[in-house]
């Protein structure tokens, strides 16, 4: 029988030592209450950095959970005039190598559910690019991250957490300092 034992001398994760605080959670009857309130509270932020005249950096999410948080945000923009013109949008990742129209591409599915329905400039949506060459990807993330930082960085990131617990391809374990790159399943 074959032991294994786990090394001490790895990096030692920094969240092990510290203190946690706390964070208020609210609770909703549905997720339809709940996206409700995310969505207003996001209008609420984009409103305010209109009356101020900044943009608001906004990061966004794919999948199950943000669907109904983008359907607010569009009947608020057709039935109450939210405008989207001072949103910079910043996805959290893209499926590679991918092309933008392709049924599984994040780019469809944003432009599907938010962006093709509201008055964003089209220059302010910033989704990572699943056609890069593969030699140029790791400069095309760091890229990424310089925009996102000379954007401001962001105002509010819009999660959802996967199946496995994963948020944006960062799978359980992943480093708490991990930025834009290939992420390879």
């Amino acid at each position: 029988m074959t032991q294994r034992a786990i090394s001490s001398t790895g990096p030692i994760l920094k969240y092990q030592f510290k203190n946690f605080e706390r964070i208020p959670v609210k609770i909703w009857q549905d997720s339809k209450e709940a996206s409700i309130h995310v969505a207003q509270s996001i209008a609420l932020a984009i409103r305010q950095k209109q009356q101020e005249n900044e943009p608001i950096v906004l990061g966004l999410a794919t999948g199950s959970s943000p669907i109904k948080v983008y359907q607010e945000l569009v009947r608020l923009h057709k039935e109450e005039g939210l405008s989207f013109q001072n949103v910079i949008t910043f996805n959290l990742d893209e499926y590679y190598p991918l092309a933008p129209e392709a049924q599984q591409s994040y780019v469809r599915f944003m432009n599907e559910h938010l962006f093709d329905h509201v008055d964003i400039p089209k220059a302010n949506v910033n989704i990572p690019d699943g056609t890069v060459p593969i030699e140029d990807v790791k400069k095309y993330c760091e890229q990424y991250e310089k925009k996102i930082d000379d954007a401001g960085g962001i105002d509010i990131q819009l999660l959802g957490i996967g199946r496995t617990g994963h948020i944006g391809f960062n799978e359980a374990g992943s480093w708490e300092s991990s930025t834009t790159r290939l992420v390879r399943r």
